[in-house]
């Protein structure tokens, strides 16, 4: 197919023009005009490029491009390694961030619940990025201790459990990533747990306080299912071939 045309398929899914975000969602590096098949990755790293140029691919689709406000926007370094191979081969670059998080169905949010078994029933926090659910099909989680055990089976990712007060989680707040900041959000919602990527010095104070467990499961690990859903279905709608790339990540 054309790539302003897959531009204008992948726009029209994930409304990026609703988001306040910090770079540029779409297409970020212009490569051949036409698509045949896409590599899915979490982020625009060297290694991912040079796995999708060996797969074939002529275009990526990844969760974390290359361009973010206020960064050097001098191309040199990593940047004109990574611009320079993609360049070369002639492929094309699509970013999608926080647009990629909020797809009800598709998204990184939507697809951690679906992995991780919770059946969402709302949303909190800044742009309704954050996640409200309960376990599936009305099971309960025993405890913290037993939901981070699913979490750890599930994304096959050791998970730090802070605050894990000794009671029944039955609403579980999450937002992939670095979403640390949303953790007060979380209790505000009354949510009994947070699922998340990363953690901050405050937020294991704020759980042992406010008694509200706090997962930190990997930023990399809860992010490797959104871009590889939308890759999947857009090329499912379009007769492309397609085919996910995990780069390791241990943060």
């Amino acid at each position: 197919m054309d790539r302003i045309e897959l531009s204008k398929a992948l726009d029209t899914l994930l409304q990026p023009e609703k988001f306040r975000d910090f770079g540029p969602n779409g297409l970020q590096v212009e490569g051949g005009v036409s698509v045949r098949k896409i590599v899915s990755g979490v982020t625009a790293s060297y290694a991912l490029i040079e796995a999708a140029i060996d797969a074939g691919a002529d275009t990526l689709l990844v969760h974390h491009g290359l361009f973010w406000r206020a960064q050097d926007p001098r191309v040199t370094g990593w940047m004109k390694k990574r611009l320079a191979l993609l360049l070369a081969h002639d492929i094309n670059l699509f970013a999608y961030h926080l647009p990629l998080d909020a797809h009800p169905e598709l998204g990184n949010n939507a697809q951690l619940a679906r992995i991780i078994g919770l059946q969402p029933t709302g949303r909190f926090g800044e742009q309704d990025l954050g996640f409200l659910g309960v376990a599936q099909s009305g099971r309960q989680f025993d405890d913290a201790q037993s939901l981070a055990l699913s979490v750890q089976v599930a994304l096959q990712r050791a998970v730090l459990l802070v605050g894990a007060a000794p009671r029944p989680v039955r609403l579980v707040a999450w937002c992939s990533g670095g979403a640390q900041g949303y953790f007060e959000a979380a209790i505000a919602a009354g949510a009994d747990a947070f699922i998340t990527g990363e953690i901050s010095e405050p937020q294991a104070h704020l759980a042992r306080e406010m008694g509200v467990a706090y997962l930190a499961c990997g930023h990399h690990a809860s992010e490797r299912y959104g871009a590889q859903a939308v890759a999947a279905h857009v090329a499912a709608q379009f007769g492309l071939e397609h085919s996910f790339i995990d780069i390791d990540n241990p943060a």
